[in-house]
């Protein structure tokens, strides 16, 4: 799919429409609103010594059921490549927030899940950015909803 921009026309493919000056503010309110997250959530786990990447692969491992991930899931889910995920994996058990346990179902299978020390300051990282999130919702509420009136 192709995107080309002419005085204000939008053309994908075979579709043209003339976009809504409006619609602008929508998406600048919504990327301004997200990257403001985004640094908050570097600091933060920054504070807690950690990577953001860390951070959310922590989110990965915690939102898998069972608790327990192999590392090509959590390459999938973070868009990584494997060898990448084995690094970043290497890192959380070098940390203590992460071990790797055998699979009971495949041999040559590994999983992953977090320690104690992991729950735990997942715990507080979450806490910490819903309360951020919180505090941006009214420009994402509000570019959101530009976005999806100017898209009608």
């Amino acid at each position: 799919m192709t995107a080309e921009a002419d005085g204000g026309v939008v053309t994908v493919g075979d579709e043209s429409a003339a976009l809504d000056p409006r619609l602008y503010l929508g998406l600048a309110g919504f990327r301004s609103a997200l990257r403001q997250f985004l640094a908050f959530s570097e600091a933060a786990a920054s504070d807690a010594g950690m990577t953001s990447q860390q951070y959310q692969a922590l989110l990965v491992i915690k939102t898998h059921p069972g608790g327990r991930i192999m590392v090509k899931e959590v390459a999938d889910q973070m868009l990584l490549q494997h060898h990448g995920a084995v690094q970043l994996i290497d890192r959380l058990v070098s940390a203590g927030l992460a071990e790797r346990q055998d699979s009971p179902t495949d041999r040559r299978s590994v999983l992953v899940a977090m320690t104690a020390k992991g729950e735990q300051l997942l715990a507080v990282l979450a806490a910490r950015h819903v309360k951020e999130l919180l505090k941006h919702e009214p420009l994402l509420a509000e570019s959101l909803t530009r976005l999806r009136d100017m898209s009608r």
